[in-house]
């Protein structure tokens, strides 16, 4: 048919394809899947054997292309498929075979087939953690060896590679079941076996796999799985691992010496064998490894690496803190050096790490006369008047530990042989720095400093230069400054950053100075804070940032000045900026100014949620502190331009909030309600027209608290804002919060009712409309209600409604409307009722 037709030409077409790498493994076996479909459309009732056979490679080769791309679930209908064509392929052979050599003949031809469905099925639940399913598939399997011999070693590597698959995902159970079946299936037909070498590898994970499962209760059969694969095929890696499970399970010096007798015969390189003793002496068999280490030489007396026993010896005294016996070793290599027993130069190279590390430690303990001793060794390895830049640097190491020891002539010294043999380097230079400090020789101290800034620029403009790290020269540096501040010399810090600041063109460097800078004012500001003269400081200081934000701006087009190192620089000085600002707490106007600077800088860092956060609080502070400055008794042009800039802070600040809240969950944060309050604020004493439109929005939102309301009723009516209106319907609105409450809180209800009497009926009206009187009649009848039916309202203000009651009908009675009159005093009768201990003075 056309469709069967079609199927076969689209399977054609993939393996085509996918042999010349159009289409993935992926797209091959959706392509495959899709022609398998296609086929198995076109089955009839009794499909001739030809038809079948294609049915079942189809079935088998799309299965096995699920199971390559990972996708082992998908392939089960397919190999079920292909069991069961087997068995119709066989029935049918069955039925047209002509006596029992021809069933025979069928049978090996179809078990071939089923051997492959069954080991793909096997792979197949073994992908998915069906390890019942994989056991079945292969036990049925190895039954199908016996007459298919040579499919042996493929049996045994696909167990080895479930082993190796169940291990990897700790899975040590069924890893070592795996590994096991592997083993004895390999060893089943010797003609058509996985070889010995590969039998062994496979016995060494077995013992891995007890040793990882739990060595203590496997100890056993990690034992005789690592002896059996040694006595398969010697192997070091076997040795290495018999060794690393006697160790483990605590075994006596005796076997492990038995253990590492087997194997003297066996040829190891010196690698191995140092390996070997590393692991003796890191568990702590000391006698053991020292006598393996001895006998190593033996093994290799013509090997130029034979340094490398003494190193190791040496590395391993040191571990255990015998100092003395290892300075007894290196004191025998230094006579060999000088009497023809040199050290291999990449041996020696080690030993002089060695001693360095050691040096190292004890100057960080600062024991820098121990430190001396070991730097001392390393020199005995120079002859007298050798330039080597390793010289230069150990020289100067060693001035370091002199300086700490205040001996500045034997540091002279030191720094001197430096300069001999390395002059220009910028590390040498910051050596006759630290001296000329030391000296108190300013003079010196900046014309070295100066040498170092043009060194550092030299060595960043030399793109072949690898002896430098790219922040060596900025670090230096800022060192230096930092150098001048710990021995009190100020001017020379100063003069040195200045000089940097000022003249050098490489940010990193510019930083580094601008950053120095700002820790030697930030020590100042707080040295003097009590003093009251912070303020000429808080100039240097916003100079600083001002030129740390300028050249952020411009390093964009700078090659050498990478994005990362702008995020880090940024970074640092928006956050300093923001501790500043956090420190002007007292100067409302310096701590604007650095909020605003946080927030500038904080623009050249990534807009993650963290920076998103700090921006978003930066321009809040910022519009905070110019409404509290604005507040203030200030003439109205500066009231005006504070206002305004709090509102540009604010729309900024929205637009950031947007993108923030996209990040994650802000339900419980307060920034909705500070904008809105602050916004309110700003455009209400700008005397915005548009305020009636903006808050329009606002009186539809459900879930507006009652404390907002009341804050924007009171903003309303701040000088110099003026909006009764507005302050009426945001009281209003709290009332009908308060109204909703389960319990109302009378003590909160009839403080937002004051305040709306108060706006609604000022007092000293003359003139007061009918409508207004009905209005404000309302929300006394409201106050009754609540009054009557709480003993919390607070007596003081029922006595002020009673009061203001009763001065409404007076007034009413003044202007001739003596029925207003009746009513209103009425009003007030009826709250004296609810009166306590003030009741009787007003009867």
């Amino acid at each position: 048919t056309q469709v069967e037709e079609g199927a076969v030409s689209l399977w054609n077409w993939a393996v085509v394809k996918h042999t010349r790498a159009i289409v993935s493994d992926e797209q091959k076996a959706k392509l495959r899947f899709v022609a398998c479909r296609l086929i198995s459309l076109c089955e009839g009732r009794d499909p001739p054997e030809g038809t079948i056979r294609r049915q079942i490679l189809m079935s088998m080769k799309t299965g096995k292309g699920w199971i390559d791309v990972g996708k082992a679930d998908l392939a089960d209908e397919f190999l079920e498929n292909a069991l069961n064509n087997i068995e119709k392929l066989y029935a049918k052979l069955r039925k047209g075979s002509d006596g029992e050599a021809d069933i025979q003949k069928h049978r090996a031809d179809v078990e071939k087939n089923l051997f492959k469905v069954l080991s793909y099925q096997a792979e197949s639940a073994v992908a998915q953690g069906d390890f019942q399913k994989a056991v079945t598939c292969v036990q049925r399997c190895k039954d199908i060896l016996m007459k298919l011999p040579k499919e042996t070693c493929y049996l045994s590597i696909l167990c080895y590679n479930f082993g190796v698959e169940t291990y990897e995902s700790k899975r040590y159970e069924e890893s070592s079941f795996w590994l096991s079946q592997s083993y004895e299936i390999g060893k089943m037909d010797t003609k058509y076996s996985i070889g010995k070498e590969m039998q062994a590898k496979v016995l060494r994970l077995l013992a891995t796999t007890y040793f990882e499962w739990d060595c203590s209760l496997y100890l056993d059969k990690a034992l005789k799985a690592i002896n059996l694969a040694n006595q398969v095929n010697l192997h070091p890696a076997g040795f290495f691992l018999k060794v690393k499970i006697l160790l483990k399970s605590g075994a006596s010096d005796q076997d492990i010496n038995a253990a590492l007798a087997e194997f003297l015969h066996f040829e190891m390189s010196l690698d191995f064998c140092l390996n070997t003793a590393k692991l003796l002496l890191e568990h702590g068999r000391e006698s053991v490894g020292l006598d393996f280490l001895k006998s190593v030489p033996e093994r290799f007396e013509s090997s130029p690496d034979l340094g490398k026993i003494t190193l190791l010896h040496i590395e391993f005294l040191l571990q255990n803190k015998k100092e003395l016996l290892a300075k007894q070793k290196i004191e025998e290599i230094i006579i060999g050096h000088y009497t023809g027993k040199q050290l291999l130069p990449e041996i020696l190279n080690r030993l002089h790490i060695i001693l360095w590390d050691r040096a190292a430690k004890h100057y960080e303990e600062k024991n820098y006369s121990e430190a001396l001793h070991w730097y001392n060794y390393s020199v005995s390895f120079y002859t007298p008047g050798q330039i080597d830049q390793n010289l230069a640097k150990l020289q100067r190491n060693m001035a370091s530990c002199y300086f700490h020891l205040k001996q500045v002539d034997k540091a002279k010294e030191a720094v001197k042989e430096a300069e001999r043999c390395d002059p220009n380097s910028i590390f040498t230079k910051f050596s006759l720095y630290k001296i000329a400090v030391m000296e108190n020789d300013t003079d010196k101290a900046v014309e070295t400093v100066i040498e170092m800034g043009k060194l550092a620029e030299e060595s960043s403009q030399d793109e072949d230069n690898l002896r430098l790290d790219k922040n060596t020269g900025t670090n230096l540096l800022s060192l230096a400054a930092q150098i001048a501040l710990e021995n009190d010399q100020q001017i020379v810090a100063i003069k040195a950053l200045e000089y940097l600041s000022e003249h050098l063109q490489d940010c990193r460097q510019l930083f580094a100075a601008l950053k120095c800078l700002v820790r030697l004012m930030l020590s100042k500001v707080m040295a003097e804070k009590e003093e009251k003269s912070v303020f000429e400081h808080k100039n240097i200081l916003n100079d600083t940032f001002s030129a740390a934000h300028k050249r952020l701006a411009e390093s964009f087009t700078e090659d050498k000045f990478t994005g990362d190192m702008r995020i880090l620089e940024a970074h640092w000085f928006r956050k300093v900026a923001w501790n500043l600002a956090v420190q002007f707490k007292d100067s409302p106007e310096k701590m604007r100014d650095f909020f605003v600077l946080s927030f500038k800088l904080s623009q050249f860092c990534p807009s993650d949620k963290a920076v998103l956060i700090a921006q978003k609080t930066c321009l809040l502070m910022a519009a905070a502190v110019d409404l509290e400055m604005g507040r203030q008794q200030i003439t109205p042009s500066e009231q005006t331009e504070l206002f305004s800039q709090a509102l540009q802070h604010l729309q900024t600040c929205k637009e950031i909030w947007k993108v923030l809240k996209l990040t994650g969950d802000f339900a419980k944060d307060p920034t909705d309600t500070l904008l809105l309050l602050y916004e309110f604020e700003a455009r209400s004493k700008l005397n915005d027209p548009t305020l009636h439109n903006f808050m329009e929005p606002v009186w539809e939102q459900p879930q507006i608290e009652m404390k907002t309301l009341e804050i924007i009723a009171s903003l309303a009516m701040e000088s110099p804002a003026r909006y009764p209106v507005l302050c009426k319907k945001a009281l209003k609105s709290a009332l009908n919060l308060h109204r909703k409450q389960t319990v109302i809180d009378a003590v909160k209800f009839s403080k937002c009712l004051h305040s709306l009497i108060s706006v609604a009926l000022p007092t000293g009206l003359t003139d007061v409309d009918t409508c207004v009187l009905q209005e404000v009649w309302d929300y006394f009848e409201d106050a009754l209600s609540v009054v009557s039916s709480t003993n919390a309202y607070p007596e003081m203000e029922i006595l002020w409604l009673m009061t203001r009651a009763w001065n409404t009908g007076i007034f009413q009675y003044t202007v001739g409307k003596y029925k207003e009159a009746e009513q209103w005093c009425g009003l007030g009768m009826r709250f004296l009722n609810h009166l306590g201990s003030l009741k009787k003075s007003y009867e």
